[in-house]
């Protein structure tokens, strides 16, 4: 149960199905309002897609229009109708369905917009009462069997509210965009120290955050910046969370700091956390009963066509507890972090994710995690340093993933990571001792959004010793904008020229690198 009260873990399958699938409000159980009044609109949080398919699509809304007090929305559920058009004036509808939003989530809905053609442009739009949404856009999948020319896409992570606007979303938005993908750190639930990380161009809603309420007002607080909602309704978005959606470095049932929340309190915390990334996140599958707690499948395949297939990971929820760590999980080398049960992905997702590496005619494997996935020593103390919250705490499942891609997809796989606030390309070798050879995949590791790096200066002074790394760049907030053909991934690092002016700052490319097909290992392009 969530510290307001509500167990989501309760809600019916039926009810959930009915509450996101569209079907008919004849058969809903509670009394629905059908003509709800709203002194302002309520869809103060716009519009969103995402989870694409080649035949569907799942749409996002909440109806808030008191977005930072709760939603303002009554204890009861409102009738919502949505639509889905093949034109921007919403003239050609397909699809014209009811659904209900109710109070137990937050009145955000969820419908699955299905029987969609495949690589197609769609519109769509909500309305309840007399008051209707901004109109979005999305694209369906390509068909599994077709041979798309190419994939543009862009990624991102890490945008503390706090600490940088969101111009770059501007950009992607203006973009013709495939899709966007989302690497974590949504929202930030803790506070920025003045005194410790410098400049606050904007204040979050309160301080840190543990309650239902609490992740709900700072969810609505984010979404209300108006080139995040842009990006949203621009195309579809791929997501997974990262530490900051729950808790700082939390991993599976454990918190970052055991002595400040005992078990119980953090799994009502997490519950809490759970629920509110589901209500405001377009996401296919909802959280189920597992453990004592909720389980929330992040982790899917996107297959664009024989082109590429996405994978993205989730790499908090089944991860086994950083060892040997004290302070910010930067530590002398130990040899707990070796042991070969510990994991990252939990065996379901790692089997998941290995057996779909298969080598397919043509085709590009994108693994889309969220943290720096390559080995990276930090050297110049008094013993070699590893970020025990990276893929450095778990070599050993590490090296599991690469096996699989050195043995089923070698030459055709990128791995994206964000988390560090930096960009950072590097080989990915089948054997890291090795750094002069067998090079298997490359990593691009994307920058924050907007959220300061305080490791620009520790990275620089180690880099003479990690020769795998072939570009770094701690200076920038921005993005990773990319493009996949038959032979060649591209991969534009995309610099901010400042994230503290919210209307006219630019955006430039600082770098690009291509990976070629059957040629691992990135090029400065």
């Amino acid at each position: 149960m969530t510290s307001d009260g509500f167990d989501l873990r309760r809600l019916t399958r039926r009810q959930f199905v009915m509450a996101t699938a569209g079907l008919s409000l004849a058969h809903w159980p509670r009394q629905v309002s059908s003509q709800p009044r709203f002194q302002t609109n309520p869809f103060s949080l716009g519009v969103a897609s995402g989870a694409p398919s080649s035949t569907s699509l799942v749409l996002w809304t909440r109806l808030a229009p008191s977005p930072l007090e709760g939603g303002g929305m009554p204890p009861e559920d409102v009738r919502v109708r949505y639509r889905v058009a093949t034109d921007a004036r919403m003239s050609h509808v397909v699809i014209d369905e009811t659904v209900a939003a109710m109070p137990e989530l937050a009145h955000s809905l969820h419908p699955i917009a299905v029987g969609l053609k495949p690589a197609t442009d769609y519109w769509y739009q909500f309305s309840a009462g007399n008051e209707e949404s901004p109109i979005g856009h999305s694209r369906t999948l390509p068909a599994p069997s077709s041979r798309p020319a190419r994939v543009d896409f862009a990624y991102t992570s890490c945008q503390h509210y706090e600490q940088g606007y969101y111009l770059p979303y501007r950009f992607m938005a203006e973009d013709d965009l495939d899709l966007i993908v989302h690497l974590g750190d949504y929202i930030y639930e803790n506070k920025t120290s003045p005194l410790a990380e410098g400049r606050i161009v904007r204040q979050h809603d309160s301080d840190e955050v543990f309650s239902l309420a609490g992740y709900r007002n700072r969810y609505a607080l984010y979404k209300s910046d108006p080139h995040l909602q842009s990006a949203h309704a621009a195309c579809a978005w791929l997501t997974s969370w990262d530490d900051h959606e729950v808790n700082n470095n939390w991993a599976s049932a454990y918190p970052q700091d055991p002595h400040r929340q005992t078990p119980t309190e953090f799994l009502v915390r997490k519950l809490a956390a759970i629920q509110a990334y589901y209500e405001h996140m377009p996401l296919r599958h909802f959280p189920v009963a597992a453990g004592g707690g909720l389980d929330l499948r992040l982790y899917g395949r996107y297959p664009f066509g024989s082109l590429a297939q996405f994978h993205l990971l989730d790499t908090r929820q089944y991860r086994s507890d950083q060892v040997c760590t004290t302070g910010d999980y930067i530590n002398l080398d130990c040899t707990e972090r070796h042991a070969p049960e510990r994991t990252m992905l939990g065996t379901r997702q790692r089997e998941w994710l290995v057996s779909g590496l298969e080598p397919f005619a043509g085709g590009w494997n994108v693994i889309a995690q969220q943290v720096w996935f390559g080995r990276y020593t930090f050297t110049g103390g008094s013993a070699p340093e590893h970020n025990r919250d990276a893929w450095d705490g778990y070599p050993q499942e590490r090296q599991r993933v690469v096996d699989a891609v050195a043995s089923r997809a070698p030459g055709s796989s990128v791995v994206l990571a964000g988390d560090w606030h930096n960009f950072c390309v590097r080989d990915i070798h089948e054997n890291p001792d090795v750094p002069e050879g067998g090079v298997v995949m490359t990593e691009l590791a994307g920058t924050s959004l907007s959220s300061r790096t305080s490791r620009t200066a520790q990275i620089q002074a180690s880099l003479a010793d990690n020769p795998q790394v072939r570009f770094f760049d701690g200076d920038h907030r921005g993005y990773v904008r990319c493009r996949i053909e038959r032979d060649v991934f591209r991969a534009d690092l995309q610099f901010l020229s400042s994230p503290f002016t919210p209307v006219d700052a630019t955006m430039r490319t600082g770098a690009s690198f291509v990976v070629e097909r059957g040629r691992p290992g990135a090029l400065r392009a």
